[in-house]
């Protein structure tokens, strides 16, 4: 062969190999904060916490800025990302299954074979559903499990591997829970795979590098920056001699720029491995925790979350920055359209090329937006809803709901559901509500009785009983 024929073929031989390389779908790295409330990132506006790593790859992302979780509390926040389903369908609408986690952990007649069987009950219901790691899987991806996960054994979701298996650790830390009876259990939320972040990352720098060419799936839900605060010194150095920074604020922080730190070393590994140009980003925070002043628990020595954060229905507990970078495909930019986080399923899926019915998941697909092809519509809604910890029952979300919620341009509309009582459950608001939240991002003003937003209400609750109305279930 002539040097011009050996020159084409090289030259060939890049081409396809460049093109190959292009068509490759994408490994997937899906970081989710623990208890953190939108406020609290220096890519978001704050200038107290130190979050370096997480600036960082937001300035290289398309960021959404005003993301929602349908629900403010952890395990059914996790189970729609999980799915792409709000918790009324997906069926995990509480954190823990009957007759309650005081009843599971407190009464003497139930061990370790009852507590396990009675939290199976529920832990099973995700089998019956689509979920990103069993998609993915099916189309060839290693899907790897750590951190926050409360539905059992990491294969009922669908991964390949986890390090959640629903049985206590020896001399687990923040995953096992003592029994009254005497016998040492999962608590439910993550056992094995609450070391991660706050222990090790060398799970997922090894199953990483066991992948090879295979594509994979990281669901890395820490349990940072959530309680326990008690992170490593050098992390409350940086704010303990601030006099800008509230004495009940600092083991907050100190822990969100523990979790920060870890993000910073997971996405140095993938960078150093030479394999960030072909990996997808995607962050989110299960839902809003705020310190406050005057809700200090003496037997833990730790400040309690405000009552308009963790677990209710305003956006202290429920608004999170939404974060997609994969190299150059994504556009550095800043989108103001409220988002949700059960838009991440299918955003996820059209990044890797799976192909979905647009009826199959309520979400939106972002992928577009991300990567700077289309505009998002800010008038299109996203809606939640809030219930008790503890469920009365198994799939019947209409008999615990406590209030449900529509964000829809700049109004937000809340409704309360008593079920008989004289207060809703968490006593969060004594009837309906409506806020402006941009010009009233606190949600201190309720107008629902302002007469010049009758109309408004009126539309509210209608597109709002159209997505869920718990009456006619």
């Amino acid at each position: 062969m002539n040097r011009v024929g050996c020159c084409f073929v090289v030259v060939l031989t890049l081409v396809v190999s460049s093109r190959a390389q292009s068509e490759k779908p994408p490994n997937v790295v899906l970081i989710i904060s623990d208890d953190q409330t939108y406020t609290d990132f220096g890519f978001m506006g704050s200038d107290d916490v130190v979050t370096p790593n997480l600036d960082r790859l937001a300035g290289q992302s398309a960021r959404y800025v005003n993301g929602y979780v349908p629900s403010s509390v952890c395990r059914p926040s996790l189970v729609s990302i999980l799915t792409g389903l709000y918790p009324h369908q997906h069926g995990v609408y509480f954190n823990h299954p009957p007759p309650g986690f005081a009843a599971l952990t407190k009464s003497p007649a139930i061990g370790k074979a009852e507590f396990d069987a009675l939290r199976e009950r529920a832990a099973s219901l995700i089998r019956s559903h689509q979920t990103i790691p069993r998609r993915l899987a099916a189309s060839g991806y290693r899907c790897f499990q750590t951190g926050k996960y409360w539905e059992g054994h990491w294969q009922n979701a669908g991964f390949t591997q986890g390090m959640t298996t629903a049985e206590p650790t020896p001399g687990g830390k923040y995953g096992n829970k003592t029994l009254t009876n005497g016998d040492v259990v999962a608590h439910g939320n993550g056992d094995y795979g609450l070391s991660i972040g706050r222990e090790t990352m060398q799970p997922i720098y090894d199953f990483i590098d066991d992948c090879g060419d295979t594509p994979f799936f990281v669901w890395y839900a820490p349990f940072l920056p959530h309680t326990p605060h008690d992170s490593p010194q050098k992390f409350f150095d940086l704010y303990e001699t601030r006099t800008d920074v509230p004495k009940h604020r600092v083991p907050y922080y100190a822990a969100i720029s523990q979790f920060d730190d870890t993000v910073g070393k997971l996405v140095s590994f993938v960078e150093q491995r030479g394999l960030d140009a072909h990996t997808l980003f995607v962050f989110v925070v299960d839902n809003g925790w705020e310190p406050d002043v005057v809700r200090y628990r003496s037997a833990s020595r730790e400040w309690d979350h405000t009552k308009r954060s963790k677990r209710a229905p305003f956006d202290s507990g429920l608004r999170t920055p939404i974060l997609v970078r994969w190299g150059s495909r994504t556009k550095s930019a800043t989108h103001q359209a409220p988002v949700s986080s059960i838009d991440i399923l299918p955003t996820i899926f059209a990044a890797t090329g799976l192909v979905n019915r647009s009826d199959e998941f309520p979400g939106r697909n972002l992928w577009p937006s991300a990567i700077g092809q289309k505009t998002l519509d800010s008038k299109q809604a996203v809606f939640g809803e809030i219930y008790p910890g503890d469920a009365a029952s198994l799939r019947h979300p209409e008999r615990d709901v406590a209030h449900r919620w529509i964000r829809k341009g700049n109004l937000k509309l809340i409704t309360t559901h008593r079920h008989g009582q004289s207060q809703a459950w968490g006593n969060y608001l004594d009837g309906d509500a409506l806020f402006d939240v941009v010009v009233d991002p606190v949600e201190s003003k309720n107008l629902i009785g302002d007469r010049q937003f009758e109309a408004a209400i009126g539309f509210l609750r209608e597109e709002l009983d159209a997505w869920w109305d718990p009456d006619s279930d």
